[in-house]
Order: C-alpha cells, then structure tokens, then sequence
C-alpha cells in the first residue's frame, strides 16, 4: 500500500521557485532515500511534506488523504513524524520534557525510545543545550519516535557527527526498518543509505529525474547525478 504520494509539486519561495515537479512515493513498511547534489530541493520536498513551505502545485496524500492546504500540525497528527536537519531540540527542556512534549499514544514509550537510545536513558534530567551533537540527534530522532508516526522522515540525520555515533544512528536506522517502520531519508553517507534503502529517488534543479532500486543506481548514474 501506498502510504505518501507526491505528485508534480511546484514550491516556491517568495517569487523564487524551488521546486519543478518532484514524484516520489513511500510504501508501508519501505525505506525510501531522496537524493541529490546539495541546493536540488530534498529539504524543500520534506517541507512541502510537512506543510512548512506549502506546494502551490501539484498534489501530496497521505495514506489516502489530500496534504496539500493542510497546516504542519494537521498532518503531523496524520501521522507524519520529521527529524529536521540541524536537530532543533528544545534546549531550555530537559530530555525528559523533549520526549513527552509530543508523545501520543502508541508502542513508542519513554521506555522504547530508551532501549533505542541508551544514552538518553542515562541523561533523562538533562537540558538538551547540555547534550553532545550526537545525543542531540538521537533526541530528535527519539522526540519523532514518540509522536509513534506511520512514517519517518529523516532529513540529514547524520550530518557532522562522530563516525561512533553515525554507526549508532545507522544501526537504529536498521532496526527501524526491520521492525517494518515506513521512512523517507535524506543522507549523504551513499554507502550506509543505499544499505538501508528499498528504493532511490534522484533530484536535480528541483524535478525528480531518477527513481529504481539501489542496485540499480550504477556509478555513472552517481556521477551525473550526485558526484561533486
């Protein structure tokens, strides 16, 4: 089943457009990496995902369900759980605090999200301002966990961290999806994605130019594509 569809969004920003119609869908279950040089709309999809930057054009459902028009907190509640790039945990909160602020009912409790993430567990009465980077990341991804989303959209989740602590996040990553969790993913680490990944999506200047498996994403295509 079909659980996101985007159709041919245009975004715009003020009068710029960023977007010039991107397709891309997830699947229950699917783990599926949007790709792409950096400046070729991968956040600016997320955000019309998320009904931060509206799509003027275009159409995105959700599990059946028209997105488009609809604020951020609508289809938060639809189920659509986002760790944003740059983390943006709230710093004056405690971990305890950023975890429950969101939290609805589900099988994501403080408890799971712990077992997930150990440190979080050891640092509950912590400010989030007094986390590492890394902590800080796993707080964002715990945070989205605990609003128990129907799909996870992870927007450079391991950009500037310790390799230690990319190979945590990866290895939640994995699990996740094992434990049949749908996700959209945005990463730069080609190899730790494309392990992960059931299917690529490809931008360029903002249109969807290449969708297939991972397997079938040859060199030359990473060079016309996503090589500096």
């Amino acid at each position: 089943m079909t659980l996101l569809r985007v159709s041919a969004i245009e975004t715009f920003y003020g009068p710029s457009q960023a977007l010039f119609g991107v397709d891309l869908d997830v699947g229950e279950g699917e783990v599926v990496t949007l790709m792409g040089r950096n400046g070729m709309g991968k956040s600016t999809t997320i955000r019309s995902v998320c009904g931060m930057t509206p799509a003027w054009a275009g159409r995105i459902a959700f599990a059946g369900q028209e997105l488009t028009g609809l604020p951020p907190y609508r289809i938060a509640r639809l189920g659509i759980g986002l760790v944003p790039e740059g983390r943006r945990c709230f710093p004056n909160l405690t971990v305890y605090e950023n975890l429950v602020a969101s939290a609805r009912p589900g099988k994501w409790t403080l408890g799971a999200v712990n077992g997930l993430f150990p440190r979080l567990g050891e640092r509950t009465a912590q400010y989030a301002s007094t986390l590492s980077g890394g902590e800080q990341q796993m707080l964002a991804i715990g945070r989205a966990l605990m609003t128990n989303p129907r799909l996870l959209i992870l927007d450079e989740a391991t950009e500037g961290l310790a390799p230690v602590i990319r190979d945590d996040i990866w290895a939640a990553i994995r699990r996740l999806k094992a434990e049949g969790q749908a996700i959209l993913v945005v990463d730069k680490t080609m190899d730790e994605v494309l392990g992960v990944a059931d299917r690529c999506v490809v931008l360029e200047r903002g249109r969807t130019v290449w969708s297939g498996l991972p397997s079938e994403l040859t060199p030359d295509l990473q060079e016309r594509y996503l090589g500096v």
